[in-house]
């Protein structure tokens, strides 16, 4: 935006010109519409998913605005030493963690339940934006530039694995891998790697992946296979979302979620049931909202000065778009079920913290490379 006149400037004091409004709004609206589809999710009570996630949103995103005030170099300064802390947290966890829903995955702290491997989604990118930020440029072509960046990429994915969690090892190692390509990795490297993967995927399939996870995968293949019972999650959320139409049946009209068809309608398959009384209307103007937010994370990296600052932002933003995208092929069938949440729509304060946390870095990123007002 345009400096306005010094009268203006006078008007609106400066810390908060300097927040980047559109992001917040654009925050808001999800936020409201996510209480909305909690609500209706619940058959029309604010209790038990709507009204905890309004008021963590609220939390998070003062959190996130107070942690934009916060200079660039913080993130930086702490980025390796958070990174080592969140995998001793992930060894907590294996050791004395909490199982639910048949994962062990949280961490009981008394005043809340701490899921480690959420927080290690943006840490990841920051330490290895911190390690590149510290190797010398005439290093980053060599072996030297890709090793340990493989281990501490490699470390918290076989952790998270452990719990079981392949939808969070998934991101957290493509995460990891778009920050390594943005720091000048040669390609020969990369291409070395996909091959190595795609060598290694049979062996992970059949002695990595637990039976859950080898079913999911089969069942997006073929999911009229098992209706009833390992497709049953697909093949309700895309009648959810197909008796939706255009334009939706109505705001607490949804009968899928309602008559409890479809399961984890507030968590993994919050999209279905917006869609089913929102239609496709309403998940596009969601995309929108997620596309412009990102749109704006991409552009805080470009206008970022320093190299780690770039690629944190890069990375950040990736990480975002992984958060969206997953989900939502997940929930319409274009990707097996991994457990990704979608962003700030499904219900549960981890996965909103992490996304919270991710904004509010970007928002301390932008501030430092921004010398005007934006008003």
């Amino acid at each position: 935006m345009k400096q306005s006149s010094s009268a203006t400037r006078g008007f609106i004091p400066e810390p908060l010109a300097q927040f980047p409004w559109k992001v917040i709004l654009l925050l808001i609206a999800i936020g409201v519409f996510d209480a909305l589809v909690l609500y209706s999710a619940a058959n029309g009570h604010v209790q038990p998913w709507a009204l905890k996630q309004g008021v963590l949103f609220s939390v998070f995103l003062a959190a996130a605005m107070v942690m934009s005030r916060v200079g660039e170099d913080f993130w930086g300064m702490i980025s390796l030493p958070s990174y080592a802390l969140l995998c001793v947290a992930l060894i907590g966890v294996e050791l004395l963690g909490k199982v639910a829903g048949g994962s062990q995955r949280w961490l009981d702290l008394g005043f809340i339940r701490l899921q480690p491997s959420e927080l290690m989604k943006p840490f990841i990118v920051l330490a290895l934006a911190r390690f590149y930020d510290l190797l010398p440029a005439s290093e980053t072509r060599k072996f030297v530039a890709i090793w340990p960046a493989l281990v501490l990429i490699g470390l918290p994915a076989a952790l998270v694995m452990l719990q079981p969690d392949l939808g969070t090892a998934m991101m957290i190692t493509l995460g990891g891998i778009v920050v390594v390509f943005l720091a000048g990795i040669p390609l020969r490297l990369f291409l070395g790697g996909g091959l190595a993967a795609a060598i290694a995927a049979p062996l992970a399939f059949n002695f990595v992946l637990h039976d859950y996870q080898r079913n999911r995968i089969l069942i997006f293949l073929n999911p009229e296979s098992d209706p009833l019972g390992t497709g049953y999650h697909i093949t309700q959320s895309k009648i959810a979302i197909g008796s939706g139409g255009i334009w939706g049946k109505g705001f607490l009209n949804g009968s899928q979620s309602h008559l409890d068809y479809l399961p984890e309608g507030q968590t993994d398959f919050a999209l279905a049931t917006m869609m089913e009384e929102w239609g496709l209307v309403g998940g596009v103007l969601l995309i929108m909202a997620w596309f412009a937010i990102i749109w704006w994370a991409m552009g805080v990296a470009l206008r970022a000065q320093g190299r780690f600052a770039r690629l944190a932002a890069a990375g950040l933003a990736t990480t975002l778009f992984f958060y969206v995208s997953i989900n939502m092929a997940m929930v319409m069938g274009l990707a097996p079920v991994v457990g990704v949440p979608l962003p700030l729509i499904s219900y549960g304060g981890s996965s909103q913290m992490t996304v919270m946390l991710c904004i509010g870095i970007l928002m301390s990123i932008d501030r430092s490379s921004r010398k005007q007002s934006r008003w």
